[in-house]
């Protein structure tokens, strides 16, 4: 039976077109997604290993078909037929690669702009009402850091997005180790906590050299900076403990620079809080951390007990941000 050329063309689309679908939504290439912005993330992903399969199987099927049916037959010692360049061709496969890089480009920027990471309007509000609380109050807008350089970066709250009252989590990065401050209740820790579906604000500062806050699990990572903040802002979706990772060369110890991330139910966050609070208020004496001198010296013996070669400098920058 002779099957139109035009029949086989189709059936061969609609097989790519469905093989393609399903592999760019089971590839299984991403870790577990635990926030709300990794469902965008994998969106876009999903996309583009749709598109990227569709168009491996389609230039690997069109060779493999031309190895096979134009290959030298045997005793055929002739040349090949000259064979010159094709416009309309060359324009097609130019054109089709540029339309999709476009969209992607469109849809990869309204995905980060979402996420608040493009959004002018956010740093200008946050600038705005800054200025303005410190008009109302008196303040030297100097000591606030709203001048250009130190306004924050990154990915934070778009005005859109409709959400209020983050947990805000100050970040203090240096070699080698996270520590997390929270300002509402003065706990600090070298690892973090937040309750799930609580949008999550983090406010990140280097003391050192620049590092990079990168948790896989929520598809979000920024650079910490000195002299700079840095914002990160997630919403976590599922329980559970997730690395965080340095994803920026920060020294000799880089590959160390690890901590993780706890993710639990409201009442389990609440009773960490409180167990924290209370071993804060048992174990720290504010009038020894305030009359302790030279700077780090309170914190010395607990460094010496655990082993840990820390130098003076750290321990003062250590001393300086709790």
């Amino acid at each position: 039976m002779n099957i139109p050329s035009n029949i086989i063309t189709l059936i061969i689309g609609i097989t790519l077109t469905l093989v393609s679908l399903w592999y760019g939504q089971n590839h299984g290439l991403m870790p577990v997604a635990a926030s709300s912005e990794a469902e965008l993330i994998d969106d876009i992903f999903n996309v583009m290993m749709t598109i990227g399969t569709g168009l491996f199987l389609l230039v690997q099927g069109i060779l493999i078909y031309c190895v096979i049916r134009f290959r030298r037959k045997k005793g055929d010692n002739t040349d090949g037929p000259p064979i010159e360049g094709n416009v309309p061709l060359e324009i097609l496969w130019t054109a089709i690669p540029t339309v999709i890089v476009f969209m992607l480009s469109i849809y990869s920027f309204e995905i980060y702009n979402s996420m608040g990471g493009l959004d002018p309007h956010a740093a200008h509000d946050v600038g705005l009402h800054a200025h303005h609380s410190a008009h109302k109050e008196g303040k030297n807008l100097l000591a606030l850091n709203l001048d250009s350089d130190k306004l924050a970066y990154g990915l934070g709250i778009s005005p859109e997005s409709g959400q209020e009252d983050p947990l805000i989590v100050n970040v203090n990065a240096m070699q080698y180790a996270w520590i997390f401050t929270y300002p509402d209740t003065g706990v600090v820790s070298g690892e973090i906590h937040v309750p799930l579906g609580k949008t999550v604000q983090l406010n990140m500062a280097a003391a050192d050299v620049i590092h990079a806050f990168w948790l896989p699990e929520f598809r979000i990572k920024q650079d910490v900076i000195p002299g700079r903040t840095t914002e990160l802002v997630f919403t976590p979706n599922k329980t559970g403990q997730y690395p965080v990772i340095c994803a920026e060369l920060c020294g000799a110890y880089h590959g160390g620079m690890k901590t993780m991330l706890y993710v639990q139910s409201p009442e389990e966050y609440d009773q960490w809080v409180q167990a924290n609070t209370i071993a804060l208020k048992e174990t720290v004496d504010p009038q020894i951390v305030a009359t302790a001198t030279p700077e780090g010296e309170f914190l010395a013996p607990h460094v010496q007990t655990l082993g840990l070669a820390l130098e003076n400098t750290q321990l003062q920058r250590l001393h300086i941000h709790h």
